[in-house]
């Protein structure tokens, strides 16, 4: 977890192949739904194409059928989900389903200001001419309203791992690594 621009998606391959799970990105199960054309994805789609939020109803039912997928079944590392207190409630419900259990939620800390213009150069650099400062700063406000709650939560039930996210990729990729693997694997 983190807020956008904080490096989940980096550093998400990088623990998942550490632990040898797969790394579950809700923005890849949306794009493989909407390329194979599934009905998930064809509703998605409508949703993506209008710069709307896809509703919990379809994103849980994605990520339901994910993470019953083979490879999930010895273990797999979320990345962008949940993503509000319903989309908790579900995901508690589908790792009861499924056998499994949550072992950590890690959250990168970073400085708002220094990942607003991580996401500024990160625009220019790939051409994201719809990445504005104005549309940046937006998203930071919609993750402080919806998802960063969530980090009580998971504070709460004692799986919160909190790590600094500024830094080279390499640092931050080890204070992860430091904090995750003291901890008991389900």
């Amino acid at each position: 977890m983190g807020p956008p621009g904080a490096g989940k998606g980096t550093q998400a391959k990088f623990i998942a192949e550490h632990f040898g799970i797969p790394a579950i990105s809700t923005g890849d199960i949306f794009r493989a739904n909407v390329s194979r054309g599934t009905e998930l994805g064809v509703e998605a789609k409508r949703y993506m194409d209008a710069g709307e939020y896809v509703p919990d109803e379809v994103t849980n039912l994605m990520v339901r059928n994910r993470i019953d997928e083979p490879d999930a079944e010895p273990g797999f590392m979320l990345d962008g989900y949940p993503r509000t207190l319903a989309q908790v409630e579900e995901l508690d419900g589908m790792i009861k389903h499924t056998g499994h259990a949550l072992d950590a939620v890690v959250v990168l800390t970073v400085d708002q200001e220094e990942v607003v213009q991580r996401l500024l150069q990160r625009a220019e650099t790939e051409g994201r001419a719809d990445d504005t400062a104005d549309v940046i700063r937006r998203r930071q406000e919609i993750y402080g309203e919806e998802t960063a709650p969530l980090i009580e939560v998971y504070r709460d039930r004692g799986l919160l791992i909190e790590v600094d996210g500024l830094g080279e990729v390499d640092e931050v990729t080890r204070r992860i690594f430091d904090a995750l693997d003291v901890v008991p694997q389900s």
